[in-house]
């Protein structure tokens, strides 16, 4: 019997006369790790990782905010605990899921809610805006700006998936992404915590995921009370909050069940 469908986790079984709709059974294997305001065990096999915004518009020396003078020494922070996270997570067959600004050229679905948050005074300031050379524009798509730091290194079978509003699950594919995948737990790094990360941690909430934010692997170029509201309203609200590093100690310690 072949498999229909574009992920095999989610996929019929098909041959000319039947169809079955059974999905294939995927053998568990589970991870625990120190989180608040509890302790965690979760499935690797219904896990992803979601990282937000790790872009050189937000994080190079040379990208919008630091040209428009914004301290961005925070955000670049989630940089090295993600280098170390996500290759032990692909190890463990855990999808990478890129979630980065990437407007259209004619900006043409940008309400003026969303162009006013960058550009107050309608000055051609914000998104969309010519920085310094003519090809780059800010959080354009498949521009210099919009593209991921060179400092995370990202395999062909990563997924990206471009937004434009502070959540990803807003005219995106990212919900039917992971249907496809058939995930139900969510980590969540990148940057700006408060922002963008938390914006789409509780639309995923609401959703009905699994919720865990990477304190370590997330930042924001905001003032810290907005960073410990965000940790606040996460374990409180949300889900839970938790550690990149925990996550690569537990899973290179092999503390890893199987059912």
């Amino acid at each position: 019997m072949r498999r229909l469908g574009s992920t095999y986790a989610n996929s019929w079984g098909a041959t000319e006369a039947s169809i079955s709709l059974l999905r294939p059974d995927r053998k568990s294997r589970t991870v625990s790790l120190p989180s608040v305001p509890q302790s965690l065990t979760l499935d690797l096999a219904k896990t992803a990782i979601i990282v937000i915004d790790m872009q050189n518009d937000f994080c190079h020396s040379e990208g919008w905010l630091a040209s428009i003078g914004v301290d961005i020494s925070a955000a670049r922070r989630p940089i090295k605990p993600l280098q170390t996270l996500l290759p032990v997570l692909r190890e463990h067959d855990v999808p990478v899921i890129w979630l980065n600004w990437g407007n259209r050229p004619d900006k043409l679905n940008l309400p003026p809610s969303v162009l006013h948050v960058y550009d107050p005074a309608g000055e051609n300031k914000g998104i969309g805006s010519a920085l310094g050379a003519a090809d780059r524009k800010v959080l354009e798509d498949g521009s210099w700006n919009a593209a991921i730091i060179d400092e995370l290194h990202v395999e062909a079978e990563d997924i990206h998936v471009a937004k434009y509003r502070m959540s990803g699950f807003w005219d995106t594919p990212l919900e039917g992404i992971l249907r496809n995948l058939r995930v139900e737990t969510l980590l969540f790094a990148g940057v700006n915590s408060d922002q963008c990360v938390l914006s789409t941690l509780t639309d995923a909430g609401c959703l009905g995921y699994d919720c865990i934010l990477l304190n370590d692997c997330s930042a924001t170029t905001s003032p810290e009370f907005c960073e410990q509201a965000t940790l606040y309203n996460v374990r409180q609200c949300y889900g839970f909050v938790a550690s990149g590093s925990d996550l690569v100690k537990n899973l290179k310690s092999k503390l890893i069940t199987e059912a």
